[in-house]
């Protein structure tokens, strides 16, 4: 366990990079996969969501890793772009993989909240 402030902030930044590096390549994935099974899942607003959640992902982490002084404003979008996607996914209630996936969006949001004191 961190034993200052410090040590905890940067094993909290640690983490949340790890999350969005985790989510990032799972929207990729997820868009693979939805353009694979066509119909609703392949529908242009949804892979635009999982193409947007990939992009905010990766630069939310980026931006972690530079420690920018913007990273609190990047991981804010980061959040509401991953919890809209796990909204979206959840309209696939049948789909397993999709439910996976909100998951990992939600704890992805989490993080980036946390990180960006919402």
């Amino acid at each position: 366990m961190p034993d200052t402030l410090a040590e905890q902030l940067r094993a909290d930044a640690d983490s949340c990079v790890d999350l969005c590096q985790a989510t990032h390549r799972a929207c990729l994935e997820t868009m693979l996969y939805c353009l694979g099974r066509g119909g609703a899942y392949a529908d242009a607003d949804h892979i635009r969501l999982l193409a947007d959640c990939a992009e905010i992902c990766q630069t939310a982490a980026d931006f972690m890793l530079r420690e920018s002084p913007l990273q609190g404003s990047v991981c804010a979008v980061c959040a509401e772009v991953c919890d809209q996607c796990a909204v979206e996914c959840d309209t696939f209630a049948d789909e397993g993989r999709l439910e996976q996936f909100a998951r990992l969006c939600r704890q992805c949001a989490a993080s980036c909240e946390s990180l960006a004191g919402m």
